[in-house]
């Protein structure tokens, strides 16, 4: 199975009473596919994934499954900072139906880059199913070294690695040192023209909870070589990358959907509501994009 093109990260839809919409997390799952998507990612760290309890882990998974219906791969987070526990939940997904699994690098506990090497290939040896590492410092406190990548790239059920350092210059050496076949898939939404343009093959988004089409189509026209055509893309999206992250994420995409009518609802503490001002500067940018439901 190769995973490429605008995979989005979905935020999990909240009721105002904070219980999981799972209604509407099948109506973002559908206009997600009708709107081109090539994957989607339920429970990463869009997902809120931190403060979904495990009964509702399994169920934000089955139904993502089953609305997907096999139309585009489901590729659910099972990634924590305990090896067992990230075994457990990487089992469930597959055996959920789960197509494949993104894998955050353990955080808070810090390994070493022997002990992200013994993590990663402890859970692919122990359930047989595709794995993406999510390599993503910022939250993890730990950067995944590209030797440390290469070594995992050997196991052969690890096939690709989410690319969230926000270091051209690592993701560069990544693309120049791993197998031509190991997917690397851009972690950041304003360096997915970047890193097309240097051979990595799509990207898991958060902005294309809002604006599919829009990602979707850079993506695609980055992938066939019309760098002129994504770049304009790009560049018309520019705005909304920065304005998407402008607090934590998934505070500001969620506010958007709300903006826009889709499903998406409040955060679960620690996370709260974008700021007032942050709100106004998010409306702004946003209600220059159209957005067909």
């Amino acid at each position: 199975m190769k995973f490429q093109g605008c995979i989005t990260a979905l935020v999990t839809p909240l009721t105002d009473t904070g219980e999981v919409d799972y209604e509407g997390l099948r109506r973002n799952v559908d206009f997600q596919i009708m709107h081109g998507v090539s994957g989607l990612v339920p429970l990463g760290t869009t997902g809120e994934s931190p403060t979904i309890h495990d009964d509702e882990m399994d169920k934000i998974i089955r139904t993502v499954v089953e609305q997907a219906n096999g139309r585009v791969p489901a590729i659910a987070g099972t990634g924590t900072n305990s090896t067992e526990k990230t075994i457990k939940y990487t089992r469930q997904a597959k055996s959920l139906g789960a197509d494949a699994v993104l894998i955050v690098s353990p955080y808070y506990n810090k390994p070493t880059q022997e002990g992200l090497y013994q993590h990663f290939s402890a859970v692919a040896t122990a359930v047989d199913i595709p794995i993406i590492v999510y390599n993503i410092q910022g939250r993890t406190g730990v950067n995944i070294e590209t030797v440390t990548l290469k070594r995992m790239a050997e196991h052969r059920n690890i096939v690709a690695v989410k690319e969230a350092s926000g270091n051209l210059s690592q993701m560069m050496d990544v693309l120049n040192e791993l197998p031509a076949e190991f997917a690397v898939i851009s972690g950041d939404d304003n360096l997915t023209l970047p890193l097309l343009s240097l051979g990595g093959v799509g990207v898991i988004s958060v902005v294309s909870n809002l604006l599919p089409d829009k990602v979707s189509s850079m993506v695609k026209y980055g992938l066939e070589g019309d760098f002129e055509a994504a770049r304009q893309i790009h560049f018309e999206l520019l705005p909304f990358f920065k304005a998407a992250f402008i607090e934590t994420n998934p505070i500001p995409i969620k506010a958007a959907m709300n903006m826009k009518g889709l499903p998406a609802g409040p955060c679960r503490l620690p996370l709260v509501k974008l700021s007032p001002q942050n709100e106004d500067k998010l409306r702004r940018v946003v209600e220059n994009y159209k957005v067909t439901i």
